[in-house]
């Protein structure tokens, strides 16, 4: 296992359940200083099409006060490169379940020109925002 001095995941981080505890710990063992990237209210509406359940500055709080994270930045990109340019990092870490998709070729492609690798880890089934909210509506129509 290749260990990384400065490690960078990003996400919506909105309603934080055991997905997103798996994926920011498990970036962890593979780096010495991770920082996280909390999409902004502004950029998730954007690509997204929904608004958070819990605003920019909650989630980044929350993000934060998790012991693997070094670092929490709130972001207004998607695009990696872009992000690298105003903080260095070693490694992306991504779930799985993006793997082989042409988004994630395309950055792998564009961070490998500046010596970044983009490390894959397990997808953890069966949990989502998306899922949470689909139930919790579910719930309050019953």
């Amino acid at each position: 296992m290749k260990q990384y001095k400065i490690g960078y995941t990003q996400g919506v981080f909105d309603m934080f359940h055991i997905g997103h505890l798996n994926l920011i710990n498990h970036a962890k063992e593979f780096c010495d200083f991770l920082i996280v990237g909390v999409n902004s209210d502004k950029l998730v509406e954007e690509y997204k099409k929904k608004r958070t359940v819990i605003n920019q500055e909650e989630r980044a709080i929350i993000v934060a006060n998790l012991k693997a994270v070094d670092e929490v930045i709130i972001v207004n990109s998607l695009d990696k490169e872009e992000i690298l340019k105003g903080i260095h990092f070693d490694a992306v870490f991504i779930g799985d379940d993006w793997k082989g998709s042409p988004r994630w070729n395309a950055t792998e492609e564009a961070l490998a020109k500046h010596g970044v690798d983009v490390i894959y880890l397990k997808h953890t089934d069966g949990i989502s925002s998306t899922i949470l909210r689909v139930l919790e509506e579910n719930s309050i129509k019953d």
